[in-house]
């Protein structure tokens, strides 16, 4: 079977919810550390918040792969995880950020914030990972590098409204202060306001797009029953039998996610201090402070929105990779020597240029070594090389905190030197497939 070019709005409907999905996971990543803090929580046990949302997605997206690459109804095959997994993101999103408002003890607050992010975060795996999961199935090679573009360019557009949310809410007069252990209105209206643009994406999604009958995803893909056969098992077999695209650029993603698990833990922390002098997370500073990494993260997307449009001009993905990663890593050093709060955009610039590169480049090197019958299976897993990073790095960010002196910001400069490893770890990059 021929395969067939998808017009650039055909490869636009496939991803638009990723816009939504986006928008709750970037309110998750730029507030969690904020919400704990202002719950009471001690800055030296801020990364341990962070391990629940990486191993959840390590259990749920492998799940999900498997589990969609077997599932055909009315829906489809992906269609039906995504919106499952919207509705219930949507339900947690609007009562994480009352954690603080339901009269609970310290501790009640604190396990049911827990509670409340692990659902959360479940949920937004569940609804992510079936959009790169339909980029793989319904878009030829040829055009899977301008899919993950269109991707990149939703995802970070999404990153931009859910990061500045807090901070327009706060400059339209919406109190940026609560009592002792509540959280903000700029935030809880942020989640609000991001739960109902995330329900409208994903129904946008779902009545656009139609997935590929079994008959017909088999000849897009050239799989016979013979090849099904041969290629089944289960993931151990699959993981022994993978391309070592599937490796190569795990061990890059592994320094890379984690320097960003680094960036989301302790920026909020880190600039309070450098810039507003404070570390008192009940002060008028600190919050502000909060509004302000939601701007510099909406910088940082900005950069990557940018640095996309630039990565399709190398000749070659790996001179594209190995370069964003190095000035990503000059972004997060930078950050440990800049004091001003305007200043920081450049950080977040160069920061940005190693986001995009992180969305778009891995995806494009393992979706092409891939045959098709296991796509979501091998995807799910791959995001293992995304989630287990993240899970090393909050496990150990406490020691190294207390290692490199109690300040927040020094943690930046740890996270340079991780991005920085991951730009050398490029050059190990194989393309070639063992499936095939």
């Amino acid at each position: 079977m021929q395969k067939p070019k998808l017009s650039f709005w055909q490869l636009w409907n496939i991803s638009f919810g990723f816009f939504g999905v986006q928008i709750a996971y970037s309110l998750q990543s730029a507030n969690i550390s904020r919400i704990f803090s202002t719950l009471g929580a001690d800055p030296h046990d801020l990364s341990y918040f962070w391990i629940l949302p990486p191993l959840m997605g390590m259990i749920v997206q492998p799940l999900v792969g498997t589990f969609s690459d077997r599932t055909w109804c009315r829906l489809g095959r992906r269609i039906p995880y995504l919106f499952l997994g919207s509705v219930i993101a949507i339900i947690v999103m609007c009562l994480l950020p009352n954690a603080g408002s339901f009269s609970f003890t310290l501790g009640g607050a604190m396990i049911f914030g827990l509670v409340a992010l692990m659902l959360l975060d479940t949920s937004i795996n569940m609804a992510m990972q079936p959009f790169k999961m339909l980029v793989g199935d319904m878009v030829s090679e040829e055009q899977k590098g301008k899919a993950y573009s269109i991707q990149s360019f939703l995802c970070n557009a999404g990153s931009l409204a859910g990061y500045l949310f807090p901070f327009v809410f706060a400059w339209i007069g919406i109190s940026n202060t609560a009592p002792d252990g509540q959280i903000p209105n700029t935030v809880v209206y942020s989640f609000y306001v991001g739960a109902a643009i995330l329900i409208l994406c994903v129904l946008f999604t779902t009545f656009k797009v139609k997935e590929m009958p079994p008959k017909e995803y088999a000849e897009f893909h050239g799989i016979s029953a013979a090849a099904e056969q041969r290629e089944s098992g289960n993931w151990l077999s699959l993981l022994k039998n993978a391309p070592k695209a599937f490796w190569t650029t795990g061990l890059v993603q592994f320094f890379c996610w984690a320097s960003f698990m680094y960036m989301w833990t302790y920026t909020n922390g880190a600039i309070a201090d450098t810039v507003w002098h404070t570390t008192d997370a009940a002060s008028e500073g600190y919050q502000e402070a909060g509004n302000w990494v939601g701007v510099l993260f909406a910088v940082q997307a900005v950069g990557s929105v940018l640095w996309a449009l630039v990565i399709p001009k190398f000749r070659s993905l790996k001179t594209a990779y190995c370069v964003s990663l190095l000035t990503g890593a000059a972004g997060f050093a930078s950050v440990f020597f800049i004091h001003d709060q305007y200043f920081l955009f450049v950080s977040f610039l160069m920061i940005g240029v190693a986001w995009a590169a992180m969305l778009a480049i891995p995806f494009t090197l393992l979706t092409n070594s891939l045959s098709g019958s296991h796509i979501g299976t091998y995807l799910g897993l791959f995001n293992g090389t995304i989630c287990l990073p993240q899970i090393v790095a909050a496990a150990c960010g406490g020691l190294l905190l207390r290692l490199t002196g109690g300040s927040q910001v020094n943690m930046f400069l740890v996270a340079g030197v991780l991005m920085l490893c991951g730009a050398a770890s490029v050059f190990l990059v194989k393309e070639s497939s063992k499936t095939k």
